[in-house]
């Protein structure tokens, strides 16, 4: 049976897993939802496509960050001394904010 390989902190179950796993599960909805707004472009025209940059950009950053934050927080766990990493954490919730102001948008105007 192969055993996933411990990270630097010696502890496969340690909250840098979780939390890579967390970003991850975000990343993929945030995929799924690009797919949709893609479904949606026939019906509300053009506008939708702002709503799938803006959506498949924040997906794409997750994707590009997540080695660094992961190595980042397991480091950090064997240092102990983890900073919690909040730019990640605003500029998710800045691109959700977004998505909903330009998803109000788009009905309203239909």
């Amino acid at each position: 049976m192969a055993r996933s390989r411990p990270g630097p902190h010696g502890d496969p179950g340690l909250q840098p897993e979780r939390t890579s796993l967390a970003w991850g599960r975000t990343m993929m909805a945030l995929v799924t939802v690009s797919a949709i707004f893609l479904r949606w472009l026939p019906a509300h025209g053009f506008p939708i496509l702002l709503l799938f940059a803006v959506s498949s950009a924040a997906a794409l950053a997750i994707y590009l960050t997540q080695r660094r934050r992961y190595s980042t927080s397991s480091h950090g766990i064997a240092r102990e001394n983890v900073d919690a990493d909040i730019t990640a954490v605003l500029w998710t919730a800045f691109a959700g904010v977004v998505l909903g102001g330009l998803g109000i948008g788009v009905v309203l105007a239909a």
